[in-house]
């Protein structure tokens, strides 16, 4: 347990404070660095900030959900899929320091937020833990769909970067469905896509 502990901790302070790392090639590496006025690089770069705190949060519920579930193929696919967000950090953060910005003030807080959030939805058992995947990813989904077409058309890297995380983000959802998640009521829906806004809205500026 307390080997476990470490490696948690370990594992948040790496999310929050450490350069991210990616196995595969960023998306839109070989494409031209675009010239934008600087009204639309700083509306990019808040808008991967953004991408950049839900990966945060990403990383943070499906850890406090892998720390709660008893089933190890269960774990397993959630903290599998913790591993490929790792891939979104390294992708949006790296995006964001070309386009000249920074990441999130708030991350520590996102995080602690998120992982208290997956925790929660771990403790109602494997079905709903899945299933809180399944309408995270979807949400995530479709919110990253918004931003492609917030994005300058000419900032062909941003959007690049945005449309692989948003073809992972549906195949996760699929997984979860596909290893027994359950629809989630839809006031717990709403909630969360309330709880999303306001993450989206304060992340934008600080």
């Amino acid at each position: 347990m307390i080997d476990a502990l470490i490696l948690h901790v370990d594992r948040a302070l790496r999310t929050v404070f450490a350069p991210a790392t990616s196995q595969r090639p960023l998306p839109g590496a070989d494409l031209p660095e675009p010239m934008l006025a600087d009204v639309d690089r700083q509306r990019a770069a808040a808008l991967m900030r953004i991408n950049h705190v839900g990966e945060i949060c990403a990383q943070a519920l499906y850890q406090g959900q892998a720390l709660m579930s008893r089933q190890p193929e269960v774990t397993l696919a959630l903290r599998q899929a913790a591993d490929e967000e790792t891939e979104h950090l390294a992708w949006t953060e790296h995006r964001i320091r070309e386009l000249g910005g920074r990441k999130s003030l708030l991350n520590p807080l996102w995080y602690g937020g998120a992982l208290t959030i997956g925790m929660l939805a771990g403790k109602f058992g494997e079905a709903w833990n899945l299933g809180f995947l399944a309408e995270t990813e979807r949400q995530v989904e479709s919110h990253l769909k918004s931003h492609l077409t917030q994005l300058p058309d000419e900032d062909a890297r941003s959007r690049a970067i945005v449309t692989q995380m948003m073809i992972d983000e549906g195949e996760h959802a699929d997984k979860a469905l596909a290893l027994g998640g359950v629809p989630l009521p839809s006031m717990v829906c709403a909630a969360m896509r309330g709880a999303s806004r306001v993450m989206t809205t304060t992340a934008y500026w600080v």
